[in-house]
């Protein structure tokens, strides 16, 4: 398992994702109802809104998961707030960065992983939206450009560009 990088502006990375106010926060149906759309429109039984902390990934939103946070070392999403571009993980026991990695080994048993980068409103990557599977997919070209979509739609509510 290769552990998710920290990337080199993390201390004002994790500052603008806390001004968001929004770690440890009840559910709300602003982002409940998308990550539950988005986990019936690619028929995949995990979704989230996963915010990055400094050692943890806590999910504003979910579908499928019992655990309302995991370790940042081990989380999928901890690599894909080191990108711009949606990172997917089509196959997990074939990556070497997750082969052996407790989330793929243990529950929730990840196979598949698409994540959107979410911004705060300087631009810093604070976390995602995402999609898990139990299997192995391959989303094609529409499929990531409608999974960009609705991260653009949970983008709006972070940062209040949203009407």
């Amino acid at each position: 398992m290769i552990p998710a990088p920290i990337p080199p502006d993390d201390a004002e990375r994790v500052r603008a994702l806390r001004e968001l106010l929004l770690l440890d926060t009840p559910p709300e149906e602003r982002f409940d109802r998308v990550v539950q759309f988005a986990a019936e429109q690619f028929e995949c039984p995990i979704a989230a809104v996963s915010l990055v902390d400094a050692d943890r990934q806590w999910f504003k939103a979910r579908v499928g998961l019992d655990a309302s946070e995991t370790a940042r070392d081990i989380s999928f999403c901890g690599h894909a707030i080191t990108r711009q571009e949606t990172m997917v993980v089509e196959d997990a026991l074939r990556d070497p960065r997750f082969a052996d990695n407790p989330l793929v080994l243990g529950e929730p048993r990840i196979r598949f992983y698409a994540g959107t980068p979410l911004t705060a409103p300087g631009g810093q990557l604070v976390g995602t939206l995402c999609l898990i599977d139990r299997r192995p997919r391959s989303p094609d070209t529409v499929d990531i450009a409608v999974l960009r979509a609705l991260a653009k739609l949970v983008q709006e509510e972070l940062t209040g560009d949203g009407g």
